[in-house]
């Protein structure tokens, strides 16, 4: 059966990737209108001139709706290239981590006032920035084992999310990217050293 939908104002047929789209960007616009505490389904259908069940048929459950409408507002970060070296590959990930923040400012905004503190959404939120984490740091230091650079790829949580949480504190703080100069300094004097130590407890 085509996945189409009619709108009520044109009597048009809409479909596929279109009803997506209209169906994302109402999702956003209730989300950032409300929040996600107070977001219902039948807010959004009507933001999108559709039924409740349109909704209910492609997501389930509000969580899985809201984030939906995040990765359509927000797409994925492209992977970190490969620069060389461990020390320029960190500051080209932790570079792209801040400019990331500053796009998903409105998303927490929108998420996190004190009702939502203690939600589904917040606490998955939490877990897959710090999966998506750990997975570029796991990447980086894969690569600067293979180069030489340290002797081992695996290090302790704590350590790996340490830059992660610095860079997204002190962006959050000051509401614009961080400087290539403070980035070099959490890379210098905080990361590799401790990577450092590290690789000589476990060499």
């Amino acid at each position: 059966m085509p996945n189409t939908e009619t709108d009520g104002t044109r009597g048009r047929r809409r479909r596929g990737a279109e009803l997506q789209a209209v169906l994302l960007e109402a999702a956003w616009q209730e989300l950032c209108a409300v929040g996600y505490h107070a977001l219902t389904y039948d807010a959004v259908a009507a933001r999108a001139r559709t039924s409740r069940t349109v909704l209910y048929r492609r997501w389930p459950h509000r969580r899985d709706l809201v984030l939906a409408a995040m990765r359509h507002q927000v797409p994925a970060p492209p992977p970190v290239p490969d620069t060389g070296s461990l020390r320029t590959d960190l500051l080209t990930l932790l570079r792209l981590v801040s400019s990331r923040m500053i796009e998903l400012i409105p998303v927490l905004q929108a998420v996190g006032d004190g009702r939502t503190d203690d939600s589904d959404l917040t606490d998955y939120l939490r877990e897959r920035v710090s999966q998506a984490g750990m997975r570029e740091m796991d990447a980086l230091l894969q690569r600067a084992v293979l180069r030489g650079e340290i002797n081992h790829a695996r290090t302790p949580a704590r350590v790996a999310a340490a830059p992660f949480t610095l860079v997204a504190v002190e962006t959050l703080l000051h509401h614009r990217p961080l400087p290539d100069a403070a980035l070099a300094e959490i890379v210098d004097q905080i990361v590799l050293p401790l990577l450092a130590s590290h690789d000589r407890d476990n060499a």
